[in-house]
């Protein structure tokens, strides 16, 4: 019985799922705003666990544009996608990027990202 329970216990515990990792980002200023381009790896294994977005933030925590991803990319990985128009405030030279996912929620580390204005 006791050993039911373990099981159960540890399948329906998502704090055993992986986070989504960076792998890179690319951050390119443009007449419009930062577009950012940034890669993703994660073990998406279709809607009941997949990527599902990140987060350009200032060192500081301030949120400067999310890129949502609307669907899982079980055989696509890593992955690239970009967001675009963001603006980047003066005298911000570093930006942290972040990664999502729908089971474990925001990675703890994100990835820093010095711009070259």
């Amino acid at each position: 019985m006791i050993r039911a329970v373990t099981i159960l216990f540890l399948l329906g515990c998502p704090a055993l799922a992986d986070d989504p990792t960076i792998d890179n980002v690319t951050a390119v200023q443009t007449a419009s705003g930062w577009r950012f381009d940034v890669t993703i790896s994660h073990p998406d294994t279709g809607w009941d666990h997949y990527a599902d977005g990140w987060e350009v933030r200032t060192t500081d925590g301030v949120s400067l544009g999310l890129r949502t991803l609307y669907h899982p990319h079980v055989e696509e990985q890593p992955f690239t996608r970009s967001l675009s128009g963001v603006v980047i405030p003066e005298g911000v030279n570093e930006v942290m990027v972040f990664a999502r996912c729908n089971v474990t929620g925001w990675s703890e580390t994100g990835y820093q990202v010095k711009l070259d204005r």
